[in-house]
């Protein structure tokens, strides 16, 4: 049995790796690596494999970083079962498509630019014909259900408790008559979040593959968000501007909705408009509600016992159409915009920092992470200026950074859900999905604390196991 990493290897974003098994080759994930520009297209328009050498692929959830390469994985040769969630097929099968859109919008857009400079043009990563070819091959799964999705490899889902659909990836494997346990976390959530189930503890397993986002660092307590929201919505309303808020489609932008309509139902938000400005997040918003038995006990009792739509409230506008988009540009009062993509590397939130970063009255409201090279981390960081559709703008809104929202667990609930498992059969550990520092301190504590036998894996490392 083999594991070699592809994606996602002392990085956050990417996540792909390769699980060779009585000579039959499992994908785990085929996510999008996001970067600076020309380097993400370099490492997402070519895999490390052949596609056509995958036998089947599991999906952990629906997070682009996660999913969103495999229209090119399915365009060159890939004809296999890609294996997830109900709630991940149905999130995906919208995902996929609009990822396909905005990649060609942008390309048109750069086009533009190219043609008046004489540069040759730009091409999207693929195509809305390539997205919707690879829909037929999903096939969804409950939680808790065993299903065999290989001869001698049986593959069971449990919440993972990240966002709608999440899965950690349990694989008992049949090989030569040994029986080994593999324990994929995907992305691993967080207890007391809104809306979702917590994570599920993995009691037993052989091998882990653990993500590392957080693997060195600390979250304020979700129960803190509420207020920090109210506040940095009265100091900017005070001060006459317009929160902007990056905000990923699935999850994150729901779990603030469910937070906004609990300020509003206290009488804690300021008379201001809210507008979710994203046509992706209005589709995922009606799978949320499509899936019940993702939420929690409090979330299922707003809509089936108190009849109250968490995810909307009178002041709350859903924009789909990009006419309606543009008009947000010329509101000059106090409101609220929140828009995809989460990491401002594509989508209609760079249109609104190109609008709104330079006005010290604004503020940028960052709910979640930001991997390295993106225009997410430059604004977290606070760079001076940052370069949006090629132009430099200057940065002098004020930036909000809450880690308290994420959808990761962090350090000191990752070594919990490690602490949790039997520690006399776990024999190795991989560390992924982390950038390298963060990595390593999550391993070092692994290895004093859980087993010794612990990885940090570089991309196309492969490891006998």
């Amino acid at each position: 049995m083999k594991l070699q990493f592809f994606g996602a290897a002392q990085e956050v974003t990417g996540s792909m790796h390769v699980l060779s098994v009585n000579g039959k080759n499992i994908l785990l994930d085929c996510g999008l690596f996001q970067g600076r520009r020309q380097e993400a297209f370099e490492k997402n328009s070519q895999l490390s494999f052949d596609p056509a050498s995958i036998d089947v692929m599991v999906l952990s959830h629906a997070h682009i970083d996660h999913s969103g390469n495999i229209p090119q994985l399915v365009k060159n040769g890939f004809s296999g079962s890609i294996f997830c969630t109900h709630a991940t097929r149905d999130l995906v099968n919208i995902m996929l498509r609009d990822s396909a859109h905005i990649q060609e919008k942008d390309a048109e857009y750069m086009n533009k630019k190219q043609a008046k400079k004489g540069l040759p043009p730009v091409r999207p990563l693929y195509s809305m014909r390539d997205a919707e070819n690879c829909l037929p091959h999903f096939v969804g799964l409950g939680y808790e259900r065993t299903f065999s999705i290989l001869p001698n490899v049986q593959l069971t889902f449990h919440d993972a408790g990240h966002i709608l659909g999440s899965a950690i990836v349990v694989l008992d494997i049949d090989e030569n008559g040994k029986k080994r346990r593999l324990t994929f976390t995907g992305d691993l959530g967080r207890k007391n979040l809104p809306i979702i189930k917590n994570p599920v503890q993995i009691k037993e397993t052989d091998f882990l593959i653990t993500e590392s986002t957080y693997g060195n660092r600390f979250h304020e307590p979700i129960e803190d968000m509420k207020a920090c929201v109210r506040k940095t919505v009265q100091d900017t309303v005070q001060r006459g501007g317009r929160i902007i808020v990056p905000s990923f489609s699935v999850g994150r932008t729901q779990e603030l909705v469910y937070f906004l309509h609990e300020l509003e139902n206290e009488g804690n938000l300021p008379e201001i408009p809210i507008f979710v400005d994203s046509p992706l997040s209005v589709n995922v918003t009606e799978i949320f509600r499509m899936h019940a038995e993702c939420f929690d006990e409090e979330t299922r009792d707003l809509f089936l016992v108190k009849n109250e739509d968490p995810f909307g409230f009178y002041r709350l506008q859903y924009i789909r159409h990009v006419e309606d988009s543009k008009k947000l540009n010329t509101v000059r009062e106090p409101c609220m915009i929140i828009s995809a993509s989460g990491m401002c590397e594509a989508g209609r939130i760079i249109h609104h920092l190109k609008n709104n970063a330079a006005d010290p009255k604004n503020t940028i409201l960052t709910i979640g992470f930001m991997a390295e090279n993106t225009l997410g981390r430059r604004i977290v960081d606070r760079s001076p200026t940052i370069k949006v559709f090629g132009e430099e703008i200057p940065l002098k809104a004020h930036v909000e950074v809450m880690h308290g929202f994420s959808a990761h667990a962090d350090q000191n609930e990752l070594m919990d859900f490690y602490r949790g498992m039997d520690q006399h059969r776990l024999k190795e550990v991989f560390v992924v999905h982390g950038e390298p520092e963060s990595a390593k301190t999550l391993a070092d504590m692994i290895q004093s604390d859980i087993v010794q036998n612990v990885h940090v894996p570089v991309r196309g490392e492969k490891f006998e196991i």
